[in-house]
């Protein structure tokens, strides 16, 4: 699944806004903490704590930043009802704005039949679908405000 934003920003400003894997803090409205143990080296790990409580622990794979992306790993959903969760944030340049893309991959969290509501393909579709709507609004209000 993925989820894109248009940005009236330049590319490298919401890049700078966004790049740090321990900078999710600053910019997703649901995250209160986000530190990372390595910063954005192959293999740091960051957890999150929301400010709804839960938490996520998830490690970067691949950091390019010459590309405007990274991708990371949980392999535990912690709060979110999904397991083997990988994702990757990008940002593209489209003329003097941006495109900010949010492309994940995972399974329920109740991996065999008859999963109950709260851990079937349909909540971890949802769950993941508003953290990244709800954190690209964020950050598009963030970034076109200044």
């Amino acid at each position: 699944m993925s989820e894109k934003v248009t940005i009236e920003a330049p590319a490298d400003a919401v890049w700078a806004k966004i790049k740090n894997f321990n900078a999710l803090k600053d910019w997703h409205p649901a995250v209160a903490e986000s530190p990372s143990d390595k910063g954005n080296a192959e293999g740091s790990v960051r957890t999150l704590k929301l400010k709804g409580g839960g938490t996520l622990v998830e490690t970067i794979e691949s950091f390019d930043d010459a590309q405007k992306k990274y991708s990371y790993r949980a392999k535990d959903g912690g709060a979110l009802p999904v397991t083997n969760y990988t994702s990757t944030l990008s940002v593209v340049a489209d003329g003097g704005k941006s495109v900010v893309e949010w492309r994940g991959a995972f399974y329920r969290a109740f991996p065999n039949n008859n999963p109950p509501p709260d851990q079937n393909d349909e909540a971890a579709l949802k769950a993941v679908t508003d953290v990244y709507r709800s954190g690209l609004a964020n950050l598009k209000k963030m970034m076109e405000s200044k």
